[in-house]
C-alpha cells in the first residue's frame, strides 16, 4: 500500500509527489490523460517545444520557489511580450507609454499622465469590469484593448465580468513591455513536460487512469488520496456543476516564421479567435526552419471539456464554497490545485499551495 495516491500529473500533483518522495513517503500518480503535465504539457514537435494547452510562461519574485522549479530545469532568458492586433495595426502589449505614443503621439510620462486623466470615465466605486477599465483608461483603450477580446474569451459582456479578472494587468507610463513586474522568467529549456517529469522522479505514474470512474479499487491502494481535479466533480456534483471557460486549439505548421511574436492578441469582437501563438520563439536561443502556430478559440463549456478558467462569480464561489465544505470534512482525501480550488492560479501559486499542503500534512 503506498502512502499518498496523487490524482493528476499536473503541476499540484508533482509538486506534493515530489515533497513526499524527499521524505522517504511511497507515492502513485495517476491522471486520465496519457501524458503529464496537465495543462502545462509540452511536446516536441520538429524540434519546436509546442505548448499543447496554450502558452505558460513561468514567472515569480518569489527567490525560494523560483530555486525550486530550478532543481528540475535549466530555464531560459525569455521574457513575455505579446503584441496587440486590432483593425490590422499591431501596439505594443501590454499597456506602456510606447502604446499611447501609438495611440495618442505622447513621449514622455507626464504628457500620457495628463491624456490619460482625460480620458479617464469618472466611477468612484467601479462594479464590474467594464467600469473598473474606463475608469483607467477612458473609451478609446477600452475599445480597441480590452471589449472584444474580454468578451470572446469570457463569452460574456465586460460588464456583467467582475473587474479582478483585469486588475492584474500591469498600465504602465514607461516604454517597459514586460507583460509581468515579477524578478524572475523564462521558460524550461526542453519543455514542461521535462520539468515535471523530474519532479515526478521516485514515484509510480500510470496514466490513462479514471480514478472517478473506479474510486473504491484506486483508494484503497493508499493511506491518503490527493485529489487534483474538478471538486464539483468528486463530489457526484451534489450542488450543481461549476462553469469554466474552455478553448479551441488550431494549429498550422510551415517552413520560416509566421509572425515574428511569441504571442499576439486579436482585440477585434469580428476576429473569431482571442490569440495566435508562435512557439518557437518561446525558445529565443534554439534556431529552427520549421515553425508552429496555434489560433486559440474561446468555446462554450460542457461537462466533457477541458477545464482552463475558472468564472470566479458569485453565483460560483457559492457553489464551489459548499464543496469546499465537503472536502474539508474529508480526512482520508487532499484537495488542491487549480480545479480542487477553483482558483485562477499562475504556476507560481500554484506550486506555493501545493508545497503548503505538503507542510501541512507533515506537521
Amino acid at each position: 500500500m503506498y502512502d499518498y495516491l496523487v490524482v493528476g500529473a499536473g503541476l499540484w500533483g508533482a509538486t506534493f509527489a515530489h515533497c513526499q518522495r524527499q521524505i522517504g513517503r511511497s507515492v502513485l500518480v495517476i491522471d486520465k490523460r496519457t501524458h503529464t503535465g496537465g495543462n502545462c504539457y509540452t511536446e516536441d514537435r520538429d524540434g519546436v517545444n509546442v505548448h499543447v494547452y496554450g502558452p505558460h510562461i513561468f514567472h515569480c519574485s518569489d527567490e525560494f520557489i523560483w530555486e525550486f522549479v530550478n532543481r528540475f530545469a535549466t530555464f531560459n532568458s525569455y521574457v513575455n511580450r505579446p503584441k496587440v492586433s486590432f483593425d490590422d495595426r499591431i501596439y505594443s502589449f501590454p499597456i506602456n507609454l510606447m502604446t499611447l505614443h501609438q495611440l495618442w503621439g505622447v513621449v514622455t510620462p507626464e504628457e500620457a499622465r495628463r491624456k490619460l486623466d482625460e480620458v479617464r470615465v469618472p466611477c468612484e466605486n467601479p462594479r464590474n469590469l467594464e467600469e473598473w477599465a474606463l475608469s483607467q483608461v477612458g473609451q478609446e483603450i477600452y475599445d480597441k484593448f480590452i471589449y472584444g477580446y474580454t468578451k470572446k474569451q469570457w463569452m460574456r459582456d465586460p460588464s456583467t465580468l467582475p473587474a479582478s479578472i483585469i486588475k492584474r494587468l500591469p498600465i504602465r507610463l514607461t516604454y517597459d513591455d514586460n507583460y509581468f513586474n515579477d524578478r524572475y522568467q523564462g521558460i524550461p529549456i526542453g519543455g514542461y513536460t521535462l520539468m515535471i517529469n523530474g519532479m515526478l522522479d521516485g514515484c509510480d505514474v500510470e496514466l490513462g487512469i479514471d480514478f472517478l470512474a473506479d474510486r473504491n479499487t484506486w483508494s484503497r491502494r493508499a493511506r491518503k488520496v490527493v485529489f487534483t481535479g474538478k471538486i464539483d466533480e468528486a463530489f457526484g456534483y451534489v450542488y450543481g456543476e461549476l462553469e469554466y471557460r474552455t478553448l479551441y486549439f488550431e494549429n498550422f505548421s510551415e517552413v520560416g516564421d509566421h509572425q515574428g511574436n511569441a504571442v499576439i492578441n486579436y482585440t477585434s469582437e469580428s476576429v473569431p479567435y482571442t490569440r495566435i501563438t508562435e512557439h518557437k520563439y518561446f525558445q529565443p536561443q534554439q534556431h529552427v526552419e520549421q515553425t508552429i502556430w496555434t489560433r486559440e478559440y474561446p468555446t462554450p463549456w460542457t461537462r466533457t471539456s477541458i477545464p482552463y478558467y475558472p468564472i470566479g462569480d458569485e453565483k460560483n464561489m457559492m457553489i464551489y464554497n459548499r464543496y469546499r465544505d465537503l472536502a474539508d470534512a474529508q480526512s482520508d482525501m487532499i484537495f488542491g490545485g487549480r480545479l480542487a480550488e477553483y482558483r485562477y492560479y499562475d504556476m507560481h501559486q500554484v506550486i506555493g499551495s501545493a508545497l503548503a499542503a505538503a507542510r501541512r500534512v507533515c506537521g
